[in-house]
């Protein structure tokens, strides 16, 4: 008989969502889908705010990639006001913005991806999250709790607060950045990158444990697209650049044109939009981001040891597009010795410390859109303000967007392929959460409205009654 498995929530990622896996009436699997269930809609109630506001509004959105927000909207607030902030606030934000990766890729390898990959699919789930990496192997586990903290804390010594930062403000930063804790940065960076060449092996030691499974796993061809700056991996500014599915370099374009080659699909069963690239249509232009997406539109990487990584990477298909979900671990690895490596050079640079760290703001109306490399992905902020400052539109593009196809698609594939006769195991299921798990979605971030939302409001009592029920049906 025919009948549907829901998988509600996802474990172990950013937000709720849920997926839906029909079987037809030989146990096999016809069709899935990954739903995501909330909604935030920040554009809307941004609407009528200042736009000097935004920095710090925000970050609101997400307690796991504040900064990336943070920066976003610092630098879209820029664009709109027309400067050009000073050298050293763009190390400074730069410097918070490695530190966020340093954080963000340690928390998802250590305590969400591994757990599953390091004790084997067949593992009971008690035993698959950090608790259980802890006690198999505490060193390994103690140690990556201090790569997280040491990112963490970094961001408290650059923004001004380790969830929240305040510093990223429209013509720069609001405060310079201490001898005392640029000492301190300088000697945890070095602790760090020992650390991450941890994190390294333990990665290169899943991808051959799992040699035979990874081009079985959700792998597949789609575009990809990401920042760089002349060829090289770049996290904070540059050109966005968009390759085929054999690597061809399809077109390279200013992020603040990004409306002329990025449009977005809807669907009436997810509050999520679905990104492609609009000269290719939907579906043709589906494309990945983040780390496996950065890494394979990457020539090179500005810092040694990562750079040396690459080369390896850029190997696993002979040199063209990397395809492969899970080796998303492997690059999102990568890219943390670069933000250890980048960190350390900015933090040798003595300009670090100037106090010239901000330019004059004139209130102006205008536009303004910022881009950056957030750990999930290319996070796109796009502001219209009055001749006041007061903001008319607010366009937020986040990175878990981008990959929303993709994630779909993982889960189908996975599906189709462990679900089989009628056979449907906790193991199995587990093993579809894993393929979104890949992606390191962040789903409080991204969701928008769409269509109608239905929204009911009860007003209680102090003694616990309800008073009232008002709902709107959409």
């Amino acid at each position: 008989m025919a009948r549907t498995i829901t998988i509600d929530p996802v474990t172990k990622v950013e937000g709720h969502g849920k997926v839906t896996i029909q079987l037809d009436d030989n146990g096999n699997v016809t069709e899935s889908h990954f739903y995501i269930q909330e909604f935030r809609g920040f554009e809307k109630f941004c609407e009528g705010r200042m736009a000097w506001e935004m920095p710090v509004i925000t970050t609101r959105i997400c307690g796991i990639c504040p900064v990336s927000h943070h920066l976003a909207s610092a630098k879209a607030c820029d664009d709109l006001f027309g400067v050009d902030i000073p050298p050293t606030a763009k190390m400074l934000r730069e410097l918070m913005h490695m530190c966020q990766m340093i954080h963000s890729h340690a928390l998802h390898f250590f305590y969400l991806a591994a757990p599953d990959l390091l004790f084997g699919l067949d593992a009971p789930p008690e035993q698959r999250n950090v608790i259980g990496v802890l006690n198999a192997n505490p060193d390994l586990g103690k140690k990556a709790i201090r790569l997280r903290q040491i990112g963490q804390s970094s961001i408290e010594k650059v923004g001004g607060r380790s969830i929240h930062p305040v510093s990223a403000i429209p013509g720069g930063m609001s405060k310079a950045l201490s001898h005392e804790s640029r000492f301190i940065m300088i000697k945890e960076m070095a602790e760090a990158l020992e650390l991450a060449k941890l994190a390294l092996g333990a990665v290169k030691g899943v991808n051959e444990k799992y040699r035979d499974l990874i081009p079985t796993f959700a792998s597949f061809k789609t575009k990809y697209m990401g920042l760089v700056n002349d060829g090289a991996l770049e996290l904070y500014d540059g050109t966005l650049r968009l390759i085929d599915e054999n690597g061809g370099i399809i077109e390279d374009f200013d992020p603040k044109d990004y409306l002329n080659h990025i449009a977005e699909h809807t669907e009436d069963w997810t509050y999520l939009k679905f990104p492609y690239h609009k000269k290719s249509g939907w579906p043709n232009g589906v494309y990945r981001v983040a780390p496996l997406g950065r890494l394979n539109i990457a020539e090179r990487i500005s810092t040694p040891l990562a750079n040396a990584e690459l080369k390896e990477f850029k190997q696993l298909n002979g040199g063209k597009p990397v395809e492969d979900s899970l080796y998303y671990h492997y690059a999102r690895i990568i890219e943390l010795l670069y933000a250890i490596e980048w960190a350390q050079e900015l933090l040798q640079n003595d300009d670090i410390v100037c106090k010239d760290v901000r330019v004059p703001v004139a209130r102006q109306a205008g536009e303004g859109v910022g881009v950056i490399e957030a750990p999930r992905g290319t996070l796109i902020h796009h502001y219209k303000a009055d001749d006041l400052g007061k903001l008319e539109k607010v366009n937020i593009i986040v990175s878990t967007a981008h990959n929303y196809s993709s994630m779909d698609r993982a889960v189908n594939e996975v599906a189709k392929m462990v679900l089989k006769n009628n056979r449907v195991e906790e193991s199995l299921l587990n093993q579809v959460e894993m393929a979104i798990r890949c992606y390191d979605p962040c789903l409080s971030c991204a969701t928008h409205q769409m269509g109608k939302m239905p929204l009911e409001v009860q007003i209680v009592t102090s003694g616990g009654e309800i008073a009232k029920t008002v709902r709107r049906d959409g």
